[in-house]
């Protein structure tokens, strides 16, 4: 990779990486769900992705960073996945308790 390139591409992943963060800070509480679902939908494509860089096997360096990304993807999938379902209790009514008679 020449070295343009690879300036440019860490200055882009350094900027989104900034931006995301801004982003997402100010999203108010009661967002959190149906962003977690979006955002997981959008892992679940990158996961995708990286799966296919890993098995291309073009070199041994696109296969180790296709297994980085693979591992990366499927940590971020199933951490949104839980945090969504642990935001989504919070909505859900505690059942009844039993009466006695």
């Amino acid at each position: 990779m020449n070295p343009d390139a690879l300036i440019s591409s860490v200055y882009v992943c350094a900027l989104a990486a900034f931006l995301g963060y801004l982003v997402i800070s100010r999203v108010p509480s009661l967002l959190h769900s149906p962003l977690m679902s979006t955002t997981n939908a959008i892992s679940g494509i990158s996961l995708v992705g990286s799966i296919v860089t890993a098995g291309a096997q073009h070199s041994r360096l696109s296969t180790f960073l296709g297994f980085l990304a693979v591992t990366c993807a499927t940590i971020n999938v199933v951490g949104g996945f839980w945090i969504t379902e642990r935001m989504l209790r919070f909505f859900h009514k505690p059942p009844a308790a039993k009466r006695k008679e």
